[in-house]
């Protein structure tokens, strides 16, 4: 790979370049910041599973789950605001944190913000393992929450813009790996502490540190992008990093894409207010719809609650957390394959059929969980149902892996011209992180209210969105990112709101796939 050469398929003319060894080790570093959010993602819901520290900071759902205090449905066993807050905390602060991050990442650079957010990361880790009480839980979960906003406002952003176009989706796609691995790595630290007779949760939230220091050091090694480097005035560093980047001395045309591009950008004083203009009224409404319907499909309730909601459906403690390694595992596999064919295959077919895999598997389990508990939440899994309830559970997150997983933070990445790029990503970050919030506060409640019938009302919202998808989202596959402009332009219903002089240095609009 490192050797092949590329011409861009944008109507520029020819980009020359190799996929260079540098820009795949720069992007690899890079992407380290999505171990931050997976490790998290993961390490919660083994936590709260876990007797020592249910009895220590939530002694009433102790109590619910092994039935001291009269019998409990098994849909409403862990049901308790405050423990849900002790998950979804992070996530509103991390819904804040990503507004400042926008302001940080154009300023400063995309590298300086990846580093402000594994500093803070890190002090969350250590708070949250040396937590003495509930208060210090939620100092340290915000704190995360802040590292949190940072890594994924800036990290999306960094490797859409130092990847080539022809490998832009599977570089990018490099930060949901790196998720993914966090999650695994949590369920399987979750699982050797949970063994341990004393402070097993300690280690395992203290153990955030690692992924964090990861990160940091990393990011103090990183060169910022060419992008990054033209908007703040650094034009001769800026030139010699993409013909770093790009392994050739010939980057003059995509160089002065990108000068003509900053030079756009510079005009535009407030990009908050620019963003609402009628010819950005695509970027908005997908960048917003996105992130919206990626929570929408429920994997949170997998990824942040899996121990919890196998135990919930019977499964015995050590059961429940190998069942949550099992489908983490399942995760960081079907995340190779969406890197390996997102820049072959395109985001639209990917998106399309992750979404009818995961209709489909969604009303599988509904169906067996109807049948095991009913509306009373009494009865149990034999050990052929629970296993055919793992299996459709991995089978919908393999979906969700190689699809909406690592898509919701490609697509809305690569989509903005430079003016707005930073804004545009803030807002795909908080609006990801207040549903993220919302579906890690309601989870619980939802399950003991809505039982059996919360996996069809997710369900309903994987066929909106796989319809939105088909009617609505151009293919943007290997398309030179300062060029995104043409594929709105051709297309069936977007086209009306981009202005012909939107389309960029006299460029015809090309045919593009719907």
């Amino acid at each position: 790979m490192a050797g092949g050469g590329f011409v861009s398929q944008g109507g520029a003319g020819n980009f020359e370049g190799k996929v260079t060894g540098f820009v795949i080790m720069t992007c690899l570093v890079a992407a380290s910041g999505g171990l931050l959010f997976g490790y998290d993602i993961g390490i919660s819901g083994g936590v709260t599973s876990m007797d020592e520290f249910l009895q220590k900071f939530f002694p009433e759902v102790y109590k619910k789950e092994k039935n001291l205090s009269g019998n409990t449905s098994n849909y409403c066993k862990f049901d308790s605001a405050v423990l849900t807050l002790f998950t979804s905390s992070l996530y509103l602060a991390a819904l804040v944190a990503s507004f400042f991050a926008s302001a940080t990442t154009k300023a400063l650079g995309r590298k300086a913000s990846m580093v402000i957010g594994g500093l803070v990361f890190l002090i969350g880790a250590i708070i949250n393992g040396a937590a003495m009480n509930v208060a210090m839980l939620i100092i340290g979960r915000l704190l995360l929450g802040v590292g949190v906003g940072y890594a994924n406002q800036a990290v999306p952003v960094y490797l859409s813009e130092m990847a080539p176009a022809k490998i832009r989706g599977a570089l990018n796609i490099g930060f949901q790996m790196a998720v993914t691995i966090g999650i695994f790595g949590a369920n399987m630290v979750n699982y050797a502490t949970s063994k341990m007779q004393h402070n097993g949760w300690r280690f395992s939230l203290g153990g955030a540190v690692v992924p964090a220091i990861i990160m940091t050091v990393g990011s103090l090694f990183l060169p910022d992008t060419p992008n990054s480097l033209i908007e703040r005035g650094k034009k001769d560093e800026a030139r010699q990093m993409l013909k770093k980047i790009r392994g050739t001395e010939n980057v003059d045309e995509e160089y002065n894409d990108l000068v003509a591009a900053s030079e756009a950008s510079n005009q535009v004083q407030q990009p908050w207010k620019d963003i609402l203009d009628r010819k950005h009224r695509p970027h908005l409404v997908i960048v917003s719809l996105i992130p919206f319907f990626q929570q929408l499909t429920g994997i949170n309730v997998i990824m942040f609650y899996a121990p919890v909601l196998f135990k919930t459906l019977g499964f015995g403690d050590e059961a429940s957390l190998v069942s949550a390694v099992v489908s983490g595992l399942v995760n960081v596999f079907a995340t190779v394959v969406s890197i390996i064919s997102v820049d072959r295959f395109g985001r639209r077919a990917l998106f399309l059929e992750g979404g009818i895999q995961m209709i489909l598997s969604q009303l599988g389990v509904g169906i067996l969980i109807a049948k095991v508990f009913g509306v009373s939440g009494e009865g149990t899994f034999s050990k052929t149902q629970g296993d055919i309830a793992l299996f459709l559970i991995c089978v919908y997150v393999a979906a969700f892996a190689w699809s909406w997983g690592p898509l919701g933070w490609l697509v809305p990445s690569e989509i903005f011209p430079l003016e707005i790029r930073s804004a545009g990503q803030s807002i795909n970050v908080s609006v990801n992180m207040f549903f993220t919030f919302i579906i890690g506060q309601l989870f619980l409640t939802m399950l003991c209210h809505l039982k059996f019938g919360l996996f069809f009302f997710f369900g309903g919202f994987v066929i909106l969105m796989t319809l939105f998808v088909y009617f609505f989202l151009p293919e943007t596959k290997n398309v030179p990112i300062e060029e995104m402009n043409r594929v709105w332009k051709a297309h069936w219903f977007w086209g009306k709101y981009i202005p012909d002089d939107a389309v960029g240095l006299g460029h015809q609009p090309k045919s593009i796939e719907f």
